[in-house]
């Protein structure tokens, strides 16, 4: 499992990933962020298992379809943050 966080303008996104030939099979979620509606994270976690990672700008550009497709609002950060955060989790491949 991999564990990566990302600290963004108003939050710290943590997020554990399970993930298998860079399809994502489990992963979750937390942090010090703001999402609205507040329970509606579990359907970004949902809506990402079985996604295919190639890349942190494709990941981003699922992200936002995501947020849209389910009214989804991120106050002070946005979907790159969740995007490099889940990439790295994932993909346990970011230079540090």
């Amino acid at each position: 499992m991999g564990v990566y966080e990302v600290k963004s303008r108003k939050g710290l996104i943590r997020v554990q990933c399970v993930s298998s030939e860079g399809v994502i099979k489990n992963i979750r979620i937390t942090g010090d962020f703001f999402i609205y509606p507040e329970d509606s994270l579990w359907l970004l976690e949902e809506g990402l298992k079985g996604f295919k990672i190639s890349s942190i700008d494709g990941l981003e550009k699922a992200l936002r379809e995501l947020i849209n497709n389910r009214g989804i609002e991120l106050v002070g950060s946005t979907p790159r943050d969740f995007a490099e955060a889940i990439y790295c989790a994932c993909m346990n491949n970011c230079g540090e």
